[in-house]
């Protein structure tokens, strides 16, 4: 019998994020700081808006671009929030952000073509690449530069052969944001070397003490440039899937596609609550963040009160110390402390190899969580820091 699978396919890794949650979710008394979801139930008022349109009998496909009131409302987000301006037709909802960045690449990557993926970062973008018939050049983004990405190290990376950037930021696993002067040097050689990006965004409300900026908001940025973003992290609907892609007319249409062929349109229940999220939802975005940056400056502090080096993220929910000075990989370390102390994280390597001696830890937890999610660590740190 011939072999069913295809060859590229059973080439990708499974995500390593997932091994210690499964073994977590049969361990009595386990703490988990290592899924990315917020604690928070979605609004009532969204998820009332949801119910409604269920009971008026909404349960037909929308457009494969999406309910014509969502994307009327997601320009009007993007202009308040990051200076940009797009028509319908440059719009299109997905399910979830992660159904955006598999399309936007699919729809601009031809084979060979090569695609830079910061790292660390979101573990479904060099699987997506692959899948896209992409070659993922990764650059390793640097501790001692905040974790951003310079314009040498771009430079470094850019071959005849480069067509798109990711750019992911507020970043998933570092916490690491992108400020305006920093965007500028990126999108001075994006456009000079005639690049495209994608921009993955769904982190952007999520910021501490900055204001986000999008790099299509950049000179010469917004006709070469998707930004993704979503209802997820910001509005806590990670169980309604929905994000959305916008952009440049010509690839959103490709994308439109690809999506129509794959999926047909996105759930039309969880685009009803979407507009109410939008329209009426910036006062729970605000109260959530709050709630965050009191759980990061905890985390940060006592992390190093433990003698972990952290540090300070100022996007997303995760802090990612580093564990290299006590003698183990992230993955011993994770493997341990789990053994150990009933306390899962995630190795800093499930998010590319330059994540190794360091942790992915997630404050989308209680206090009370996090303080007792502590106190195990210290316990563990305390008993192998001279071994």
């Amino acid at each position: 019998m011939r072999n069913p699978l295809n060859t590229k396919v059973q080439e990708i890794k499974p995500s390593g994020i997932r091994k210690f949650f499964d073994i977590v979710s049969e361990m009595k008394d386990a703490i988990s700081l290592g899924v990315g979801e917020p604690d928070f139930e979605t609004p009532w008022h969204i998820r009332e808006e949801g119910i409604y349109s269920l009971e008026k009998g909404r349960t037909v496909y929308t457009s494969n671009s999406g309910l014509k009131e969502l994307r009327e409302e997601i320009c009007h987000y993007l202009k308040r929030r990051c200076n940009l301006e797009y028509q319908l037709k440059n719009v299109l909802v997905t399910i979830g952000g992660s159904e955006a960045i598999d399309m936007a690449l699919r729809a601009m990557v031809d084979e060979g073509d090569e695609v830079l993926v910061p790292e660390p970062c979101y573990v479904s973008y060099v699987p997506c690449v692959k899948l896209a018939d992409g070659v993922p050049v990764t650059i390793e983004l640097k501790a001692e530069n905040d974790f951003r990405l310079t314009k040498e190290e771009l430079l470094a990376a850019i071959t005849d052969k480069t067509k798109v950037l990711i750019m992911p930021f507020p970043n998933n696993p570092t916490g690491a944001i992108m400020e305006e002067k920093d965007l500028r040097e990126i999108a001075e050689v994006v456009v000079e070397k005639d690049l495209f990006v994608i921009s993955d965004e769904i982190y952007s409300e999520l910021t501490y003490g900055r204001t986000h900026v999008s790099i299509a908001s950049m000179p010469g940025m917004k006709e070469r440039t998707i930004v993704i973003n979503g209802f997820s992290k910001s509005y806590a609907m990670t169980g309604w899937r929905l994000g959305y892609a916008a952009g440049p007319e010509e690839i959103i249409q490709q994308m439109t596609k690809i999506h129509q062929f794959a999926i047909m349109c996105a759930p039309t229940t969880s685009q009803y609550a979407a507009v109410e999220a939008l329209r009426n939802g910036d006062a729970d975005v605000e109260n959530m963040r709050d709630a965050y940056d009191k759980r990061r400056r905890f985390l940060v502090a006592r992390l190093r009160e433990i003698g972990l080096d952290c540090f300070e993220p100022y996007g997303a929910f995760y802090v990612f110390p580093c564990i290299k000075g006590l003698g183990m990989t992230s993955d011993e370390f994770a493997t341990k402390l789990l053994e150990e102390e009933k306390l899962a994280v995630v190795p800093g390597t499930a998010f590319g190899d330059c994540g190794e001696g360091f942790l992915r830890i997630s404050y989308a937890y209680s206090l009370e969580r996090l303080k007792e999610a502590l106190e195990r660590m210290e316990r563990f740190v305390a008993r192998h820091k001279n071994n």
